[in-house]
């Protein structure tokens, strides 16, 4: 929060194309403090929700962004005590700050919790739990952005599954666990007529929650697509009468459809499946298939390497060390699971389910995405990237493997590891003791921490200056 205070106020703000809605009144000096202070937070996409938790959605390509998160800044913004008066701008951006510190708390609380859970490894799950915290895609945890919300109730919702939180996309941790469950028991093989009766119970049991998991999911995005309906596609009578003429010029002169006015009905009202989300991509940002494969978006693939080389060299690590478990998609029982020997890390049984999701995220946003957002968009919604950070420093950096003052090879004595009076090494922060030794580091860690903090910190530069960023 300081770092982008001080970038936005020694950058002046690029003069960019996105969406800027008018700001009525003249702005008090509380207003122009918090400007000062917070204003790199409401860049970019942020407009858009702090627009909607002011609002509400007036414009159709706002549709784009779910209500979740400007309701909560809307929530917030009206309990907060405010004893100098501030425009509505200013109490959501202070609101989005307190929040989104709070989230992204919360969520590395909730990846530490996964970790241990399916690492079974506690330095790996806190290693990657503070990798978490100097994430590549740190600026868009702390601006008025939803990502530290998703991160939050995705890891949550991964370590404890339940309907409704966490995203569609994230439904196969519902259904993974019971399939894998009906496979091993289908692999001990035909058992009397009444075994088998019970095994057809349990078969459509598991089929029915399976079905009431995934409605519980998709319910929540289906009743807003209805929403935006009912909004864009009905008459929209007198909707449009408290709309500032300033805001409807903006949307004449940027072509936006605005609620309640007059014309034709939006193209999408007429579909079978009237989904205004997927309309909005592909029409405003034109989202698809293939469609940023152009030559001017080289600059942006380079943007997106980084984390397209980690996540694929997550994967291909894991499924070279289980090629057998990949190919049987871990619904095969091996026999050191049988004797209770499972392979715990990165590497083990328990995390194929989250490579997969990983891969397919990386996957879909490589080839179907605007691919610059690759970094945010795994960095807040699956754990791989922190964890497989972590396995690669754990397993190829003497310096975490150390468990004394010095250097194990050099001899050199370590910074950021005191012995106590009792002669026990005091608890340290392995982030910080690697960049206090940064030259005695391998060229893999610095390569991994050069990636996470020098985007973390470009982030701040950029982004907070609406200059092009992830």
């Amino acid at each position: 929060l300081v770092l982008q205070a001080v970038f936005n106020l020694l950058i002046p703000d690029h003069a960019a194309d996105a969406f800027s809605p008018p700001r009525p009144g003249a702005a008090g000096g509380g207003d122009a403090l918090l400007e000062r202070l917070l204003g790199g937070l409401g860049r970019w996409d942020a407009e858009h929700f702090l627009f909607i938790a002011e609002r509400g959605y007036l414009l159709e390509h706002n549709c784009a962004f779910l209500p979740l998160f400007p309701l909560s800044l809307r929530a917030l913004c009206g309990l907060l005590p405010c004893p100098v008066p501030l425009q509505p701008r200013g109490r959501l951006l202070l609101s989005a700050a307190l929040l989104n510190a709070l989230l992204s708390a919360l969520a590395a609380a909730a990846l530490l919790r996964l970790g241990r859970a399916v690492l079974r490894r506690p330095r790996q799950a806190f290693l990657a739990a503070l990798l978490f915290s100097v994430s590549p895609a740190g600026v868009f945890m702390a601006a008025a952005y939803s990502e530290s919300m998703f991160a939050a109730l995705a890891f949550s919702a991964m370590w404890r599954p339940e309907p409704g939180a966490g995203g569609m996309l994230n439904a196969g941790f519902c259904l993974y666990p019971r399939a894998r469950r009906l496979g091993l028991q289908l692999q001990a093989g035909p058992g009397p007529r009444r075994q088998l009766r019970v095994l057809w119970k349990q078969v459509f049991s598991l089929a029915f929650s399976a079905a009431l998991m995934c409605a519980g999911i998709f319910l929540p995005f289906a009743l807003f697509q209805y929403y935006a309906y009912v909004r864009f596609c009905g008459p929209g009578t007198g909707l449009a009468r408290d709309i500032p003429e300033a805001l409807l010029q903006l949307a004449r002169d940027k072509g936006y459809r605005v609620v309640g006015v007059g014309g034709d009905k939006p193209p999408w009202c007429s579909q079978r499946f009237p989904l205004v989300y997927s309309y909005i991509q592909d029409t405003y940002w034109n989202v698809g298939f293939l469609r940023y494969f152009e030559l001017r978006q080289i600059p942006n693939f380079l943007l997106a390497l980084p984390v397209t080389l980690l996540g694929s060299w997550a994967a291909w690590t894991y499924v070279s060390t289980n090629p057998r478990h990949c190919l049987t998609l871990g619904l095969e029982r091996r026999k050191s699971e049988e004797r209770g020997k499972a392979r715990d890390g990165f590497c083990g049984p328990a995390a194929f389910v989250y490579v997969v999701h990983a891969t397919a995220l990386l996957v879909f946003g490589f080839f179907c995405m605007h691919v610059q957002v690759l970094t945010r968009f795994l960095g807040c919604s699956s754990p791989i990237l922190y964890w497989f950070a972590a396995h690669l420093l754990l397993e190829h950096e003497p310096l975490l493997r150390s468990t004394g003052t010095d250097h194990p090879t050099s001899g050199k004595p370590l910074l950021g590891k005191s012995p106590s009076s009792c002669g026990k090494g005091t608890s340290d922060n392995p982030v910080v003791r690697l960049l206090l030794n940064w030259r005695l580091m391998t060229p893999l860690s610095k390569s991994i921490l050069g990636f996470f903090l020098g985007y973390w910190l470009l982030g701040l530069i950029l982004h907070c200056n609406f200059l092009p960023w992830t």
